[in-house]
């Protein structure tokens, strides 16, 4: 595959989408489709002990009411996968205890509302301040004598961070459609891994999964909130079987709040020795996070990123769960990441200003070419380039170093902060079957979800580049179990994973239309060459895995297995990651102690780039996205009922339009053809790492004072 840069092409379901023709897993029109609502428990823990749904039944359009009793859990309990049916236990506020479906929309609402449930409460804690229970230790990477080096260090730091809880708000709500034919299950859902659904509900219906098949074509954005199986996948589809016709239910927003993962408040502490030239000897990462319950959400991947950011060779993680009676947390863009490196960032900020260094400097003589945690080599490590070019761009260099020195026209007080991150670069396997007619029309399909990411522009233009056809007549499948096998788009590893096949399905139609045409001059592009020798079509097929893979993983990936390579960017011969600086210049009003955010540099290193415009849109999203993380989002969680209270877009602040200011990006575009055959790291998730961080150090150089909590508010500058 060639190195040359990738034309900045317009995205490739643009025109359908400002023309309203891009459909979505709710759009999906089936004759007799009946429409479904939950009924939320109102206790935060506890036991459903009796549900009235006369009343409900009542309602003119309510056809029925689905309770525990018509959704029994499989033999042996549900797949450790897949989430429960409605149940009687209730383990948050929110939970689903009853399903009204409905000839309309609305009589299932009003259904809803006049089911009649009863339960036993129990006990609660859901504040992270007033835990019911001790902290749960996990295991942490640790390797060197963190300990000894920092009682030898000449500077030291050590202190606190936190990270409040998060929730995503993707416009396209969570939606499920379900349908029933000829002994088949068809689930329309906007989801982030079509496979995981295809298995799990097939193991909580035990049904043979052959017979369920999962289309999401296009995701209304995801960022980690529709990767799992949601909690009202499986009963839908039960609803659907119970009533011999198509269901769907669209989930309130308030709902969603209640019912899907979301990002957990996290206490971080961070202690990092320096020696007297300012390289880094030790650092000491403790993590206590919020979890549910039985959440199995990983407490220890928030050192994923920190412990390979710089060349630390001393370092003692440590990390804990807290557990409270709330839904479990999981993946939220840049799920460890971003809240880990608001930590460990702002500490290397704190260092930089105990040592009298420039952040910038101080970050830079940092710099490693070995990943200390596992001992292996960097691929291309290029983070002090993004640094550099960050910093020319800019103009960091007129830079005044004492806080509070610097000023605008009108007396705000300016300040400029620095923050550099990283992100595993991995690669799952992946089928792609490739189809070029005579008449005109091209037809690939392979794994990936389309989220708004994307992931159709890149696949085309790698094939427009590799194949003479007609890009108007272009078709891209995605996201449909029945097309190819999936894998869950996450991680930041979709572009990794679709593009190397892409390219080698390319490569592999050249070849087979060479061995076809046998040396024979026929003029024309590929379908007219079909034509003209009167072959209606040409297909292949390819197969790929990540370096270090074998066909096991293939395997795990046609049922819906994990199969990723690459976690946390190691590879069985290397570490391979992206790697993002960002420039943050804020300004705070003198009387108000309003914060605002002009301008952002934010340079980034995710190999080569083949898709310009996206992955430009990627990284402006996420430094959108860690603004408001840094100034506006928080889920207030309610101590005295259980459940969240600012569960709408009303309440849960994120910014506008007038909040944002000039956000320049730019990369290194460098294949790193170790990650894989086509050179490409993700960009995803890279975008939002440290950027949080970069305004809280500018929010420190212009008033010298440290905001240690996120979100940042103009409360604690007054």
């Amino acid at each position: 595959m060639s190195a040359a840069p990738f034309p900045d092409i317009a995205r490739f379901d643009a025109l359908d989408k400002v023309c309203g023709r891009t459909e979505y897993a709710g759009d999906v029109p089936l004759p007799g489709l009946l429409h479904a609502m939950t009924v939320p428990a109102t206790i935060a823990k506890g036991t459903l002990t009796s549900i009235d749904v006369r009343t409900a039944l009542a309602v003119p359009g309510v056809v029925r009411v689905l309770t525990p009793q018509d959704t029994p859990m499989p033999q042996g309990g549900a797949n450790s996968a897949a989430p429960p049916m409605l149940q009687n236990a209730i383990a948050y506020r929110g939970q689903p205890v009853a399903l009204v479906v409905a000839e309309t929309l609305e009589a299932a609402i009003e259904g809803a509302e006049a089911v009649r449930a009863v339960f036993a409460a129990e006990a609660f804690t859901v504040s992270f301040d007033r835990p019911g229970s001790p902290r749960e230790d996990a295991k942490a990477p640790t390797f060197g004598d963190a300990d000894a080096a920092f009682s030898a260090a000449a500077t030291t730091i050590d202190q606190t961070y936190v990270t409040t809880a998060n929730h995503h708000n993707p416009m396209e709500l969570l939606s499920t459609t379900a349908v029933w034919s000829g002994g088949r299950l068809t689930i329309y859902e906007g989801t982030q891994n079509a496979a995981r659904i295809k298995f799990d509900v097939a193991h909580l219906m035990q049904i043979d999964p052959a017979n369920v098949d999962v289309v999401s074509p296009q995701v209304g954005g995801g960022f980690g909130q529709k990767g799992e199986v949601q909690r009202q996948t499986a009963i839908v589809a039960q609803a659907a079987r119970l009533t011999g016709r198509p269901v769907k239910l669209v989930m309130p927003r308030n709902q969603v709040f209640h019912n899907t993962r979301f990002r957990p408040h996290v206490k971080h502490h961070v202690r990092l020795g320096a020696d007297a030239s300012g390289r880094l000897v030790s650092a000491h990462y403790d993590t206590l996070q919020q979890n549910s319950r039985r959440g199995r959400y990983p407490a220890d991947w928030y050192h994923a990123g920190s412990s390979k950011v710089y060349g630390i060779a001393n370092y003692r993680g440590t990390s804990g769960d807290l557990r409270l009676d709330t839904q479990g947390p999981s993946q939220m863009r840049a799920p460890f990441e971003h809240p880990a490196a608001f930590a460990f960032e702002s500490a290397i900020d704190e260092l930089a200003h105990a040592l009298g260094r420039d952040p910038v400097a101080l970050r830079l003589a940092n710099d490693t070419r070995i990943d200390h945690s596992t001992g292996k080599r960097f691929t291309k490590r290029l983070l002090n380039e993004c640094l550099t070019r960050g910093a020319q761009r800019f103009g960091w260099s007129r830079r005044q170093p004492a806080p509070g020195s610097m000023k605008d026209a009108d007396g705000n007080a300016v300040g400029w902060g620095v923050a550099a991150g990283v992100y595993q670069a991995a690669m799952h396997p992946a089928i792609a079957t490739l189809r070029i007619g005579a008449n005109g029309s091209t037809h690939y399909a392979s794994a990936g979800h389309e989220m708004g990411q994307g992931m159709r522009t890149a696949i085309a233009q790698v094939l427009i580049a590799g194949l003479r056809i007609d890009p108007s007549r272009l078709t891209i499948v995605v996201g449909d179990t029945r097309a190819a096998p999936q894998h869950g788009t996450a991680g930041q590893w979709g572009t990794a994973s679709s593009v190397p096949v892409a390219a080698a399905a390319a490569q592999r139609m050249v070849a087979a239309f060479d061995e076809l045409l046998a040396g024979r001059d026929v003029p024309g592009n590929m379908h007219a060459q079909l034509a003209r020798i009167r072959r209606p079509f040409l297909e292949v097929q390819v197969t790929m895995a990540a370096p270090g893979q074998g066909p096991e993983h293939v395997e795990r990936l046609k049922t819906g297995g994990f199969a990723v390579a690459g976690l946390h960017g190691t590879y069985p011969e290397f570490t391979a990651l992206s790697h993002i600086a960002h420039f943050v210049e804020v300004r705070i009003e003198t009387f108000t102690g309003r914060i605002r955010v002009p301008r952002i540099v934010s340079v980034a290193d995710c190999g080569r780039v083949v898709s310009p415009r996206t992955a430009r849109s990627q990284v402006q999203g996420g430094v959108v996205w860690a603004l408001g993380a840094a100034l506006r989002e928080t889920s207030e969680v309610d101590a005295r009922y259980g459940g969240w209270l600012n569960a709408d877009l009303a309440e849960y602040l994120v910014p506008v339009n007038a909040d944002i200011g000039e956000i320049d990006v730019s990369f290194i575009d460098e294949p790193d053809f170790e990650a894989n055959a086509a050179g490409v790291k993700g960009i995803g998730e890279i975008s939002m790492v440290g950027a949080a961080a970069a305004i809280a150090n500018a929010i420190f150089h212009a008033t010298g004072r440290r905001l240690r909590t996120l979100p940042m508010r103009l409360e604690q500058l007054l």
